[in-house]
């Protein structure tokens, strides 16, 4: 594919500066961008690559001497990176209608343009809707309901009544509805609690690879619009998640928690059960979370403090050798102190027994 710069201006509403005609072939970074291809630049820290890239043009916040080519001014790079991206992305392959080797129930209900790849299982009663794609190894449920335009790629299990939105992505080899970790105790036994809930995925929202996301015990476990998943996520029974938050690899959220919207979970976070987190609240890599955290409340560690104390006790850490030698010396000169004050406040050295002076 082919496209100038003139026109990738247009798409990202920004300012060519330079040679509008320069044809462009694809995008790529600084380092590896041909002659033919756009790069972008969005940290100071990397300006010297500037003068070593090959690229032909570039997208930048302002115009830079650092670079002789066409350059792309657009107020956020950032943003407009996978606006040119899309365009030289290649579209995801369909199969052709649905294949004659795919099990598909005779209740189910198929939209228009669906296309179904060999090796799906669509159950009884569920519903596909128009444009949605299922690849190869897809296990659909009995009576799930899928929207339009979706995409479930390879080896995706979707048990029965869960519910999926519009325009969802579900990466391969995740599990949507499988039962929750709930048993009761009974002595030394562990009774299993059915969970006859759902899991309901509304519009827009992308999961990664290989999440496990659980049904309610009752009700539903919830992910609001717009949720992004990273890889190896695992929800729990019944929680809730708001609008446009981000989970990141390998966070796992128990039982019956409320996170609120726009809401940034790190990687490898542990949230215990039946905790609220407010909207906008960042919890940072590897924290542990043990109560509720307010909106807007930025926190780390494990557990979990407020980010900017969890930065000075961190820098710490690496002190507490150092701290550990110099209170051991102080001990040391104190004992030292006491020793001679000791030796200097004898009875004999300030009155005799009578409580006389000595000459």
């Amino acid at each position: 594919m082919e496209i100038t710069l003139e026109k990738i201006g247009e798409i990202v509403g920004g300012t060519v500066i330079g040679d509008k005609r320069v044809v462009i072939t694809g995008i790529n970074s600084l380092d590896a961008a041909s002659p033919s291809e756009i790069s972008f630049f969005t940290d100071r820290r990397y300006e010297d690559r500037l003068h070593k890239t090959k690229a032909g043009a570039i997208l930048i916040s302002r115009e830079t001497r650092s670079f002789e080519g066409p350059q792309v001014v657009v107020s956020n790079p950032k943003f407009a990176y996978p606006k040119v991206a899309a365009f030289f992305a290649l579209p995801v392959p369909k199969h052709p209608g649905i294949s004659d080797r795919a099990a598909v129930h005779k209740t189910s209900q198929i939209g228009k343009d669906v296309s179904i790849y060999p090796m799906v299982n669509v159950c009884e009663g569920a519903e596909i809707g128009d444009g949605t794609t299922l690849f190869p190894g897809v296990f659909i449920g009995e009576r799930v309901k899928i929207g339009k335009r979706c995409l479930i790629y390879p080896g995706v299990t979707i048990l029965r009544d869960c519910l999926i939105g519009d325009d969802v992505i579900i990466h391969s080899g995740t599990v949507v509805g499988g039962d929750g970790f709930g048993f009761v105790r009974d002595g030394a036994l562990s009774v299993k609690i059915p969970h006859i809930g759902i899991v309901q995925i509304d519009d827009e929202v992308e999961i990664g690879a290989n999440n496990c996301i659980d049904r309610a015990a009752l009700g539903k476990t919830w992910l609001q619009k717009g949720i992004k998943t990273d890889n190896l996520v695992h929800i729990a029974h019944n929680v809730v998640v708001g609008e446009n938050s981000i989970i990141v690899a390998q966070a796992g959220i128990s039982g019956s928690c409320h996170i609120g919207s726009e809401v940034i979970i790190g990687g490898q976070v542990g949230i215990i059960d039946h905790v609220d987190i407010g909207d906008r609240a960042m919890i940072g890599p590897q924290s542990g979370i043990a109560k509720s955290i307010p909106p807007g409340e930025a926190v780390s560690g494990s557990p979990a403090i407020p980010h900017r104390l969890w930065l000075k006790t961190s820098a710490l850490t690496a002190r507490l050798p150092d701290i550990n030698r110099r209170l051991r010396d102080l001990e040391k000169r104190m004992e030292e102190l006491e020793k001679h004050r000791d030796r200097h406040t004898q009875p004999d050295q300030l009155g005799g027994a009578d409580g006389s002076k000595k000459d």
